[in-house]
């Protein structure tokens, strides 16, 4: 007798409560995997475009709000700093290094980004195409800008005031960008924005100044009126950490954040709804335990006749009570497939809508490990809800069973 076939057969005969069953278990399945797959890859991505930023500078507001919007391009800026500050904050003893942002632009909902070479360097990214710039209103697209947009080396652009991409954005037709290069894709934040230099920035908003020359306008342009959005800093030394944001943050007028602190901090305060989510997906998790123990036990008082006839062809008790942890183990290994497939898609769908929302982007083709204790959760809630029922047909009074009939 072959102990899965006979299995399948009871649960294709009790269809209806087989799918319900299964789709409680995979319900519950998929909601944990979606949590796992976008929360894992949303801090990976996260703290790989932090790594190397030990403080970010910018103008007095919410140190948070500093951190989205000056390295993950999420938020909207806080203000800006003067060149003559951020000069103050470059020469200082315990900064090894400094990389202006200069924004308040965007092209389709890309933020055009205002920095040095050094920030490309950061991030390890390298030419696929053309040149870095040399000139203002020269730009280097990021690798998904470039897919999206469609545009190539010569290609012109015309960037938009503000940075969301709502329609009705002021344009700055005066001031085209000339596209030189394109990025290769470096997995980080680099590939979501297009870059330039700072003066391209000053450049574009140049006609408030009376600036015509804007290949001049780094000299043209007084020094009082130059700024910058933030600063990313590097530090001199491990000292620095315990001194410089409260030097910075008590004697200027401006705000130092630590990526580090204010990551966590966000981690944290996502991971409340996060609980949330998870805990009601091992509520749906132990209703399909549930539910496939009173299948099963229903499906046993149904069969004690079928039961008694088969230990009277030779079946033993182990081999029915093997018989009814089978099915267990059946329901809940196809509950554990579905809901693993139905996670990752519906994380694919997720990452699609943040890619159109020109946002962190996570992809449901990736796999995390905490995914096998899933499988191994679902698997144990299908043979404890079998062990009752399995440990009935293992006690089969047969005699009684065929009396009553």
């Amino acid at each position: 007798m072959n102990l899965a076939t006979v299995s399948f057969a009871y649960l294709r005969a009790r269809a209806l409560n087989t799918a319900l069953n299964v789709l409680l278990l995979a319900l519950g399945i998929a909601t944990i995997t979606l949590l796992l797959l976008t929360t894992s890859q949303l801090e990976e991505r996260m703290q790989r475009d932090a790594r190397g930023i030990d403080l970010v500078v910018g103008a007095k507001g919410s140190p948070m709000q500093i951190i989205l919007s000056s390295i993950y391009h999420l938020d909207v800026p806080t203000g800006n700093v003067s060149l003559a500050q951020a000069r103050e904050i470059a020469k200082h003893r315990m900064i090894k290094k400094t990389i202006p942002l200069a924004l308040g632009d965007n092209y389709h909902g890309f933020r055009i980004v205002g920095t040095n070479p050094d920030y490309i360097a950061h991030y390890g990214a390298r030419l696929a195409q053309g040149r870095l710039w040399q000139a203002p209103l020269e730009a280097v697209l990021g690798a998904e800008v470039a897919a999206e947009t469609r545009l190539g080396i010569d290609a012109t652009f015309i960037g938009a005031h503000g940075l969301s991409g709502a329609k009705g954005e002021h344009m700055h037709e005066a001031r085209p960008y000339r596209v030189v290069g394109v990025l290769a894709a470096t997995g980080t934040v680099a590939d979501r924005i297009v870059l330039t230099d700072v003066s391209s920035v000053w450049a574009v908003h140049a006609e408030q100044y009376g600036i015509q020359d804007v290949a001049r306008i780094a000299e043209l342009m007084p020094d009082e009126e130059k700024e910058y959005t933030a600063l990313l800093v590097q530090y001199a030394s491990p000292l620095a950490a315990a001194v410089l944001p409260r030097y910075i943050n008590n004697n200027s007028e401006l705000q130092a954040a630590s990526p580090a602190y204010e990551t966590a901090r966000l981690f944290s305060i996502i991971g409340v709804g996060v609980d949330v989510l998870r805990g009601f997906a091992l509520v749906l998790i132990v209703a399909a335990g549930l539910s496939v123990f009173i299948a099963l036990y229903n499906a046993l008082l149904e069969r004690r006749y079928d039961l008694a006839v088969m230990r009277t062809l030779g079946a033993g008790p182990r081999k029915l009570m093997a018989l009814m942890l089978l099915e267990g183990l059946l329901l809940a290994s196809i509950g554990a497939a579905l809901g693993i497939a139905l996670g990752h898609g519906l994380t694919e769908v997720v990452g699609m809508a943040l890619t159109a929302a020109k946002q962190v982007a996570v992809t449901g083709w990736a796999w995390v490990n905490a995914e096998l204790w899933l499988i191994v959760l679902a698997l144990g809630v299908g043979v404890v809800a079998a062990l009752l029922p399995a440990w009935r047909a293992y006690r089969t009074d047969i005699a009684g069973t065929l009396a009553r009939g």
